[in-house]
């Protein structure tokens, strides 16, 4: 029969923590870890540890006050640093089911508890759902900033360069804007001068464009020609290396 064990045991992390009392070289009165000699005897020989990483050790429970031990340490430790104990403690794990011993009996009498799933299967429930715990759209509203004022009896004050620039929008235009602009003959040629020049400079810089990319192209393909015929000269060199070596090795070995 194939017996399935219940027995079973947990235990949970502890940080006990103490504060020294007294100093003397490497040994230190603590205080503030345990409540009374009873405890401290159940940790004697227990590894200790202070913040700053010095190692050490409980040995032995003091009469007064009560919980307070002596611990030795590796070095001189100071007042002001606090000492820990890590260590396991034993937690009762409590029993809601009772375990079946035996599953491999010629009877099959026993059948375990429906989960949840299989019954919400059988009678047709769909799983319920938290309308809270569902992704909602995000919805912000535009943040309008108020523009920044600088008060006049400030901006005379400032030097020019940090003085606000900005100018209101007119609500009339001026002459300059409304009026239109009529050329002068000589204006005229000497306006389409500029543009047909600067035309004319546009072009040639763009020929001078594609004809670089074309040199570099072809220059390109030369330098890998080049370093097609080294590589092919290299593994050929290398070849009749090792045929000559091969070579005298067999004459050697006759």
């Amino acid at each position: 029969k194939a017996v399935v064990s219940t027995q079973s045991t947990g235990v949970k992390k502890l940080k006990l923590t103490g504060t020294p009392t007294k100093i003397f070289k490497n040994t230190a009165f603590l205080k503030g870890m345990f409540s009374s000699a009873l405890e401290v005897s159940k940790f004697e020989g227990a590894m200790i540890k202070t913040v700053s990483g010095i190692r050490g050790q409980v040995k032995r429970a003091l009469s007064t006050p009560a919980g307070s031990f002596r611990a030795s340490f590796e070095d001189k430790i100071k007042m002001s640093d606090i000492v820990f104990l890590r260590c396991w403690v034993n937690v009762d794990i409590p029993k809601f089911y009772a375990p079946v011993l035996n599953l491999l009996s010629a009877e099959k009498t026993w059948s375990g508890m429906r989960t949840v799933a299989e019954l919400r299967r059988a009678n047709g429930e769909t799983i319920p759902v938290n309308q809270d715990s569902l992704y909602k759209d995000i919805e912000r509203k535009p943040v309008s900033f108020r523009p920044l004022v600088v008060p006049k009896n400030l901006q005379k004050s400032l030097p020019f360069k940090t003085k606000p620039k900005v100018q209101k929008k007119r609500k009339k235009e001026l002459y300059l804007t409304k009026r239109a602009v009529v050329m002068e003959p000589g204006e005229r040629r000497l306006t389409t001068l500029m543009q047909q020049l600067l035309t004319a400079q546009k072009d040639s810089d763009k020929k001078k464009l594609e004809k670089k990319k074309r040199e570099r192209e072809k220059h390109s393909q030369e330098v890998a020609k080049i370093e097609a015929k080294k590589s092919s000269k290299a593994k050929q060199e290398r070849k009749k290396f090792y045929q000559k070596n091969a070579k005298k090795d067999n004459m050697e070995m006759d």
